[in-house]
């Protein structure tokens, strides 16, 4: 890949990220071709855009954004070393309305093949800003409501004028997400923070 064609992979990666409300890493090293197919076919039909992309592509697609921890220092290893998930191959799978979408396909994927797809695995999920860890994409993220969901939980909960209400229901469906993400750290702050994630910072 000469410069050029790497820029132009950059772009889009980063065009992908911007435009998804979510985002899950996947590792299918050792899976084969027909799953790997399948899978595909899966995201598609839930509306789940998923590509194979180098994790060096990731990281300058996230470097200037909430997640530049995530990618650590790309000029000096010293410096910062990237998140565990940025080693081996990696699967992104991006979700543009529904931030469940890839979670909830992976889930069931993996359960109806099962065997067949014991070594299709999570890296990371990407929320909200936040970097979430294997088992809570399959248990939370995957259990997360869609979008039309979420905009009734978003009419049913806030208590602002009618005019605020229908300006919240009509942003873009990112800021749905953040919203959604900090109402599911309110209700389990009792509990503590037991998500496992970690910090994009």
């Amino acid at each position: 890949m000469n410069k050029t064609q790497k820029t132009a992979a950059i772009d889009d990666a980063r065009a992908r990220f911007d435009g998804a409300v979510a985002a899950v890493l996947i590792n299918f090293q050792g899976t084969n071709v027909q799953t790997v197919t399948a899978l595909r076919r899966a995201f598609k039909k839930a509306g789940v855009d998923y590509r194979v992309v180098k994790n060096t592509i990731i990281r300058h697609a996230l470097k200037d954004g909430a997640f530049k921890g995530f990618v650590g220092d790309l000029e000096s290893k010293a410096k910062g070393d990237p998140h565990p998930s940025m080693r081996g191959m990696t699967g992104v799978a991006w979700c543009r309305e529904d931030p469940s979408a890839a979670a909830k396909v992976l889930v069931k994927f993996k359960s109806d093949l099962g065997a067949k797809a014991e070594k299709l695995t999570v890296k990371a999920g990407l929320l909200g800003g936040q970097v979430k860890d294997a088992l809570w994409v399959e248990k939370e993220m995957s259990a997360l409501p869609g979008l039309k969901e979420t905009q009734a939980m978003v009419l049913a909960t806030v208590s602002a004028p009618a005019q605020n209400v229908v300006a919240t229901l009509n942003a873009p469906a990112q800021n749905l997400v953040y919203l959604l993400a900090n109402w599911i750290d309110a209700r389990k702050a009792p509990a503590g923070d037991g998500d496992g994630a970690s910090a994009a910072t």
